[in-house]
């Protein structure tokens, strides 16, 4: 008898329909869990602010700038809190280190998906610390992290497969941001474009379920309205919506510096003759250093992010964030603290767009800022249809789609052509990792085994392995990968026992040929006009 595959196990992901759903249903737990670990994070970040800035016990998430410390405490916290980071990281876990999102990227990789427990405790706790006493940072980071922590933890606990344990990690860490930002979809979409690596059924849907629970829970947690409403009651006319393509340009420029600036500082901590431990501290006096200069550039900064986005802010508001905060959070961040980067980024693009909208066309107050903010997301992550949808759902600003579409990829085409990667993938290639994020049909997709392969009727030997007719060649590919073959006799599918020909590992780079073929020959097809 030949030893005929499982056809089905290889014609696609709802093939495996029972474990798409049990993944889902599982997904949904851990989108209540990463809403509670956003919730928990934020009220953490809160404690700690109130704590250092304000001497009281109080949740809510305040500005140190509005408790006008003394200059010797605005200096000195943001030390004492790169210390305990720096002690957290040496002697608890070298994971809490750096943004969450390379460190999640990094577990996908390589690590099996595989996040310890320690990391969910240690890290919200020590971006906590880091942003509670001054630290420039975000805390969606951290909560991809956390978040991503939960899925897997909760996946290593059952019997499932390294890429189930992948769809769990992610669908928590998109879980978590969504909570955080109030932003479904920019959140499953940040999941696909940073950490799945795919767009399949088997991983999409239980990220989208388990985020749609954290949104859900997000509402009864911290409320359902948009964390940066805005009143756009005025469509932008043409010649605004042309003029954004110039605060796109200019965001991708400022998107390559920021991220130039990050790995030059990291670099140059790397060449301390310090442990790495003390990193964090030296980070800390930068940033202290810092809101000397400009206090309101300290902490998470929504309250500065509302102000830019609803045209409020001051030329010196603009300016101290534009310089100040550009600073110490790339220099900062290059130290190794734990924080994460997309807060500081929305006000970075905020604070450039409301510079530049002091001489274009008034829209709207905040439109200006709306697109300095997409562009430079879409320059910064390299991920343009994220800057978009992360916009509009932070502010509802639904009317300027397509603005905010023109500066986001602009930005996105300044930083493509000059960075290799981004602020976020340049970290893993420094691990020695790599990573593609440019999606594309597998060309091997597109062919079936009956294309490619050689006729000729006969017998399949006994228990050689075979394929069908119909198997496109991913599928072939699949079948010679799981046996180690490289060539298999092509049967019928009505008469397993009859072969039709035989397909070779050269015949399935067919594919791989044509693809090539059409992305490099270049053919007139209709003939010049003459005169």
């Amino acid at each position: 008898m030949s030893a005929v595959p499982n056809r089905a196990a290889h014609l696609g992901d709802f093939t495996l329909r029972p474990r798409v759903l049990l993944i889902t249903a599982i997904a949904f737990g851990i989108g209540a869990a990463s809403a509670g670990a956003a919730w928990t994070l934020l009220h953490l970040i809160g404690l700690v602010t109130n704590l250092v800035f304000y001497q009281r016990v109080a949740f809510g998430l305040v500005s140190p700038a509005d408790a006008h410390a003394p200059p010797w405490l605005v200096l000195l916290a943001p030390v004492a809190g790169g210390l305990v980071v720096g002690l957290m990281a040496r002697f608890g876990s070298e994971k809490i280190r750096g943004h969450g999102m390379p460190e999640a990227i990094e577990a996908i990789l390589v690590g099996g998906s595989r996040v310890s427990p320690r990391v969910a405790v240690l890290k919200p706790v020590s971006a906590a610390i880091s942003i509670g006493s001054g630290g420039p940072f975000g805390a969606e980071g951290p909560i991809i992290m956390t978040g991503g922590a939960v899925g897997s933890i909760l996946a290593q606990l059952l019997k499932l497969s390294a890429d189930e344990r992948k769809t769990l990690l992610v669908a928590g860490a998109a879980g978590g941001m969504a909570a955080t930002f109030n932003a479904p979809l920019a959140s499953v979409l940040l999941a696909v474009e940073l950490l799945l690596f795919e767009w399949r059924p088997r991983s999409l849907i239980p990220v989208a379920a388990a985020v749609s629970v954290s949104t859900v829970c997000r509402g009864w947690l911290l409320g359902g309205n948009p964390v940066f409403p805005v009143s756009a009651t005025v469509h932008p006319g043409a010649l605004p919506t042309a003029l954004t393509v110039v605060v796109g340009l200019t965001g991708g420029v400022l998107a390559i510096g920021a991220t130039a600036l990050v790995y030059l500082a990291e670099d140059t901590f790397a060449k301390l003759r310090l442990h790495w431990m003390w990193w964090p501290m030296i980070g800390g006096a930068v940033i202290g250093l810092g809101g000397l200069f400009e206090p309101r550039a300290l902490g998470v900064g929504y309250d500065v992010i509302d102000t830019l986005l609803t045209g409020r802010a001051t030329m010196g508001l603009i300016v101290g964030i534009l310089t100040v905060k550009t600073l110490i959070w790339a220099l900062s961040l290059g130290s190794g603290t734990s924080g994460g980067v997309l807060a500081p980024v929305f006000m970075i693009g905020g604070a450039l767009g409301a510079l530049e909208g002091m001489v274009l066309p008034q829209v709207f107050p905040g439109f200006w800022a709306l697109a300095g903010l997409a562009a430079v997301v879409g320059g910064v992550m390299r991920s343009p249809l994220t800057g978009v949808v992360f916009t509009l759902e932070l502010t509802h600003a639904w009317s300027d789609l397509l603005p905010l579409l023109i500066a986001s990829v602009s930005a996105y085409l300044v930083s493509a052509l000059v960075l290799k990667r981004s602020v976020l993938t340049e970290k893993i290639a420094r691990r020695g990792l790599h990573l593609t994020r440019e999606y594309s049909t597998d060309p091997l997709e597109t062919f079936f085994a009956h294309e490619v392969m050689t006729e000729g009727a006969g017998r399949p030997a006994e228990g050689e392995t075979v394929v069908f007719p119909e198997n496109t060649l991913r599928e072939v590919a699949n079948i010679f990968a799981e046996h180690s073959i490289t060539e298999a006799p092509v049967v019928d599918p009505a008469e397993p026992g009859r072969t039709l020909g035989v397909i070779t590992l050269d015949q399935l780079l067919h594919a791989r040929r044509h693809d090539l073929e059409e992305e490099r020959r270049r053919e007139r097809l209709l003939p010049a006009a003459t005169g």
